[in-house]
C-alpha cells in the first residue's frame, strides 16, 4: 500500500503512540530524525509530520512502519497527505521568518517628535508593504523612491516630521529591514539630518525592502497583519490611520490573507498569534481601551478568517438542522460569519464575538423572531470556541 491509502484513523493512532511513547523514544522507534520544517499541528501539540505518516502506514492491514528512506516528508509526500485529509501542517522555517522580522520591526529605534513618535518609519514601511503585496519591484531608483515617500510624508507626517525619506531608510538599512544592493555596507549613519542627506544625495542608491522582508510580506498575510499592527501599535496612537493605509494599498480585507486561507486548516498557534495581532488594532485613547469600534477592513478580513479556519468547515450553530453540503467553486464550505454581538450595538470586530454559520442559520440569527435568544446561544458558543482556541495555542 501507499501513502494515499493512509487514512485519518491511522494518523490518529500514530498520534496516540507518540504521545504515550514520548517523541524522542517515538522517533528512536522508527528511526526518524526531528523534523527541521513540516511539524502536524494537533490537539494543540506538535508532531514530526514525515515520522507520524511513517508510523500512521504500520495501521494499515498486513503493513509495517515506513522507513526514513522510503518517502519523502515534503509538500509533495507527507505534508501533501496530511492536508488532504484535514491536518494542519506548520512550516516551521515560516514562522522563524515571522518571529525574526517582527522582532526587528520591535527593535527599530524610533526618534521622537511633538506628540509622539516620528512617523518617517512606519509610513516607508508600509508604503513597501503595500508595494510587495501587490507584487511591484522590490527595488527602486532613488529619484522614485524619494518622490514617492516625501509624498507621503507630507500628507502623514502629522507630528511635524520633515520629508525626507534619507533618514528613514538609512535607520532601516542599519536595522537589517532595507537594502542598498550597490553599497553592500551599512550605509550612512542614521543620526543627525545633515549626513544621511549628503549621502543620498552623493550617490543616489537603488534601494528596497531586504529580500527576506519582501518575499515574507509579499507572500504572508500573516506577516502583512503581524507587522503592521505593530506598527499601528507602537506609533499611531491617538491618530487616524486610515487615510495612509488606503493609499498604501492597505486598508481592504485581503490585504491580510493568503491564497486558500478557508481550506487551509486551523492552526491553534497562528490563531492565538493573530488575535493578538487583531488585538493592538482596536482603538486605543491615550493607551486606553475606548467603547467605540474602527471597523477597519484590514483587522474585519483577519478576523473572518480566524472565525472560518476555527470552525472547521461547519456550522456553529448547535441548534443547526442541516449545512448545505455543497461548497463555493473554490471548494471551500458554504459558511458566513456573523458579529454576533453588533457593531453598531459596541460589539467587538473580533474572533472571540464573531461565528461561522451556514446562510440558512444567519438568516435565523438576522431575521428570524427568535433571533434575540439565538443571539445569546451564538454569543456564549462563539466565546467558548475562542477560550478554547486559545488553551490548545497554549499547550502547544
Amino acid at each position: 500500500m501507499a501513502i494515499g491509502d493512509i487514512a485519518g484513523v491511522h494518523v490518529e493512532r500514530a498520534v496516540a503512540e507518540f504521545d504515550e511513547r514520548g517523541r524522542d523514544a517515538f522517533l528512536a522507534r522508527y528511526g526518524f530524525g526531528r523534523a527541521v520544517r513540516y511539524l502536524l499541528s494537533h490537539g494543540g501539540r506538535l508532531y514530526d509530520s514525515k515520522a507520524i505518516i511513517g508510523v500512521a502506514h504500520r495501521f494499515l492491514p498486513g503493513q509495517q512502519a515506513l522507513s526514513p528512506d522510503d518517502f519523502s516528508g515534503g509538500q509533495e509526500h507527507a505534508v501533501k497527505r496530511l492536508r488532504e485529509l484535514g491536518f494542519t501542517v506548520v512550516d516551521v522555517r515560516e514562522r522563524r521568518r515571522l518571529e525574526g522580522l517582527r522582532d526587528r520591526v520591535a527593535r527599530l529605534e524610533v526618534s521622537h517628535a511633538s506628540g509622539g513618535p516620528a512617523l518617517h518609519q512606519p509610513i516607508t514601511l508600509l508604503w513597501a508593504i503595500g508595494r510587495a503585496r501587490r507584487g511591484e519591484e522590490r527595488l527602486l531608483p532613488w529619484t522614485e523612491t524619494e518622490r514617492e515617500l516625501r509624498r507621503l510624508i507630507e500628507r502623514h507626517g502629522a507630528r511635524g516630521e520633515r520629508p525626507h525619506p534619507d533618514h528613514p531608510i538609512a535607520g532601516l538599512t542599519r536595522a537589517g529591514l532595507w537594502e542598498l544592493p550597490e553599497h553592500p555596507a551599512e550605509g550612512p549613519n542614521a543620526h543627525g539630518d545633515a549626513g544621511p542627506h549628503r549621502w543620498f544625495a552623493e550617490h543616489r542608491p537603488v534601494s528596497g525592502l531586504a529580500r527576506d522582508a519582501h518575499d515574507l510580506l509579499r507572500d504572508s498575510g500573516e506577516a502583512r497583519l503581524t507587522v503592521i499592527a505593530a506598527l499601528l501599535d507602537s506609533s499611531f496612537d491617538g491618530l487616524d490611520p486610515e487615510p495612509l493605509l488606503k493609499e498604501t494599498g492597505l486598508y481592504d480585507e485581503g490585504a491580510t490573507g493568503d491564497p486558500g486561507d478557508a481550506t487551509a486548516g486551523f492552526d491553534p498557534l497562528r490563531y492565538a498569534e493573530q488575535c493578538a495581532a487583531i488585538e493592538r488594532l482596536e482603538p486605543r485613547d491615550h493607551g486606553r481601551r475606548v467603547e467605540r469600534t474602527w471597523n477597519a477592513p484590514l483587522r474585519s478580513g483577519a478576523a473572518r478568517r480566524l472565525a472560518l479556519a476555527r470552525a472547521n468547515g461547519r456550522c456553529r450553530n448547535p441548534r443547526c438542522t442541516g449545512q448545505p453540503d455543497d461548497v463555493t467553486d473554490h471548494g471551500e464550505p458554504l459558511l458566513e460569519v456573523d458579529h454576533v454581538a453588533d457593531l453598531a450595538l459596541g460589539g467587538r470586530d473580533h474572533p472571540g464575538q464573531m461565528i461561522a454559520l451556514c446562510p440558512n442559520c444567519h438568516a435565523l440569527k438576522t431575521r428570524g423572531s427568535r433571533r434575540e435568544e439565538l443571539r445569546r446561544v451564538l454569543l456564549a458558543v462563539a466565546a467558548d470556541d475562542h477560550a478554547r482556541a486559545l488553551a490548545a495555542a497554549s499547550t502547544g
